[in-house]
């Protein structure tokens, strides 16, 4: 088992979205309230920010919607800011005309509710989001979805496809375990870790050669003892319930660091490896929805992976916009 990791205090930093946001988002882009801001490093010295359900003017000011509120599915940010310790500002989006951030992964037809981003890693100069379409929501932490994919921009984020060929789909009888993602990546291989619509499944773990990423049938899962090519065949990497989920490896530990709400806890979780597939420690209460309650998310910032301080991007339902922590850790 790989060494724990205590967090020993978090803070938040500042708001990343919304009124009074470090980049006044409202103001300059149109987003007045939105979630997730899932951060990956693009490799043209911008970190690549994908949020969920977006509103603008009109806003209800508690929670999602209404949809007549200037709604896009998802919106699409970057950012070039360093030193995290006084905010994230968010520079500049994939805009429309009139300046507002614009939906950047389109929506499908008929029966899809939303198209919501999950993970994205930058491979070679092209951007790759795994993303779900959703079919429906149902109660809290479950939904149901279509499929998942991963979505593909050649042109730094403006235009994005979406292959066939790339997708997971989500059958009522055999629902599939990489609905939700989270990507990370090592010289070799680039790692999927996922799991079934909703917050309350396992995690299971893929792992293709770069040059694969959006081709489904390149990926190979791992069984608890190899890896095999039938998605059937993954086991459990550690268990659940595991909602939102993010994944990268701290050079200052040696260790890999996965991040993830656990509903049973009403909590932000971190636990830690020494390899992709584990054995990994159970998790630690990072963020307790005693402090911030309906939070949610909780995205590694991948440029604050090499000391004993970690950065991440926490949702929280109420305010329904996304904020910067910061958190020391220390070796058990």
């Amino acid at each position: 088992m790989a060494k724990r990791l205590i967090p020993l205090e978090t803070r938040q930093i500042a708001r990343v979205t919304g009124a009074g946001s470090v980049g006044r988002t409202d103001e300059r882009f149109g987003i007045h309230a939105t979630d997730l801001g899932i951060p990956w490093d693009g490799g043209d010295g911008r970190i690549y920010l994908l949020f969920g359900d977006t509103y603008g003017r009109g806003w209800g000011g508690d929670g999602g919607g209404p949809a007549d509120a200037d709604w896009r599915c998802n919106v699409l940010a970057f950012s070039r800011t360093r030193e995290l310790g006084d905010g994230l500002d968010l520079e500049d989006v994939v805009a429309r005309p009139d300046g507002a951030a614009t939906q950047v992964i389109p929506s499908g037809s008929g029966r899809e509710a939303t198209v919501i981003p999950n993970a994205g890693i930058a491979v070679d100069g092209v951007q790759y989001v795994h993303y779900m379409s959703v079919r429906e929501w149902g109660p809290p932490g479950r939904w149901r979805t279509n499929y998942a994919g991963i979505a593909v921009s050649r042109d730094g984020g403006r235009t994005w496809d979406k292959p066939r060929s790339a997708r997971w789909p989500n059958r009522w009888w055999a629902e599939s375990r990489f609905q939700i993602g989270a990507f990370t990546r090592d010289a070799r291989h680039v790692y999927l870790y996922g799991t079934t619509n909703g917050r309350f499944d396992d995690a299971y773990l893929a792992r293709v050669s770069p040059a694969g990423v959006a081709d489904v049938s390149a990926y190979e899962y791992w069984t608890g003892d190899g890896w095999a090519r039938g998605e059937k065949e993954a086991a459990p990497v550690f268990p659940g319930p595991v909602g939102e989920l993010s994944v990268g490896y701290n050079v200052h530990f040696g260790l890999w660091l996965a991040m993830h709400l656990d509903e049973d806890r009403a909590a932000i979780v971190l636990r830690t490896a020494e390899h992709p597939e584990g054995p990994w420690t159970g998790g630690e209460v990072v963020v307790s929805g005693q402090d911030y309650p309906a939070l949610y998310g909780g995205y590694l910032h991948p440029w604050a992976m090499d000391s004993d301080e970690i950065y991440f991007l926490l949702s929280q339902w109420g305010p329904y916009n996304v904020f910067l922590l910061r958190t020391r850790l220390s070796e058990s």
